[in-house]
């Protein structure tokens, strides 16, 4: 019990204290999104860049609103990606105070991993995989029967196909901490993920196929680090397995 901290507050207080995290939260977001509105035309050339590279030069819109509307979708997805340190922050300052130390000692590296991973997904996605899969998708392009056949996509179905494969893989990227959390929680055991190898590489198979276009380069790009991913978690639960039974070897020895 010394672990946790000496004051019990009341529900009130609690509710108190979730509303100034809270409050802080969405001052960041909107602090973000005020400063990303002002550079959301850069942020939106930034993202363009893999459909300049598969060779598509024009985007158009045919909505009068449709491109004010892009800019502050834009000012929101990059707000949400910078304003997320603090808001994980103010969640941590929310919870770690009823945990034990050990429990704080044991969530905080997935807290500090998921941002991590989440980015490399993105990276992976906006660095690699988006131009395959457009340099694919744009090649459907030419004469077609006797009719020319163009590309001319629209700026909002474009920021919504970069926005969806990049979050797509940064989702895809925590695998290993979602497993590490469900081990540590007693949901599945290391031994129960070993066996059900076989059935992960058929799930990264599947997401893969899902979450990119139906080309074979892109699936690959996602669903072999998927794969490597899930081994790392293995790796890594079977480290922490080791040392909570080296943690747990002395306090067994005192009771006896």
């Amino acid at each position: 019990m010394k672990d946790i901290d000496d004051t019990r507050a009341p529900l009130l207080e609690h509710l108190i204290e979730l509303r100034r995290r809270l409050l802080w939260s969405f001052a960041a977001l909107a602090a973000a999104f005020g400063v990303c509105l002002y550079f959301a035309r850069p942020i939106f050339a930034f993202l363009v860049q893999p459909l300049l590279k598969a060779g598509q030069g024009k985007l158009i819109y045919t909505d009068i609103f449709e491109a004010f509307f892009v800019n502050v979708k834009v000012a929101f997805f990059a707000a949400i990606m910078v304003a997320f340190p603090v808001m994980a922050t103010q969640l941590w300052q929310f919870v770690a105070p009823g945990l034990y130390r050990k429990e704080k000692e044991a969530l905080l590296p997935f807290l500090l991993m998921t941002p991590v991973l989440f980015l490399m997904g993105a990276a992976l996605a906006y660095y690699a995989a988006m131009p395959i899969a457009l340099h694919f998708l744009l090649g459907y392009q030419g004469n077609v029967g006797g009719v020319q056949q163009e590309a001319l996509p629209g700026v909002g179905n474009y920021l919504s196909f970069v926005t969806k494969f990049m979050f797509g893989f940064g989702v895809a990227f925590l695998t290993p901490v979602l497993l590490m959390l469900m081990e540590r929680a007693g949901i599945v055991t290391r031994k129960q993920l070993v066996s059900g190898r076989r059935y992960a590489i058929v799930g990264a198979t599947i997401i893969a196929a899902v979450l990119t276009p139906p080309d074979i380069f892109s699936q690959l790009l996602l669903a072999v680090p998927l794969i490597l991913l899930y081994e790392f978690a293995l790796i890594a639960i079977w480290f922490t397995e080791r040392r909570r039974k080296k943690e747990a070897s002395p306090a067994i020895a005192e009771e006896a």
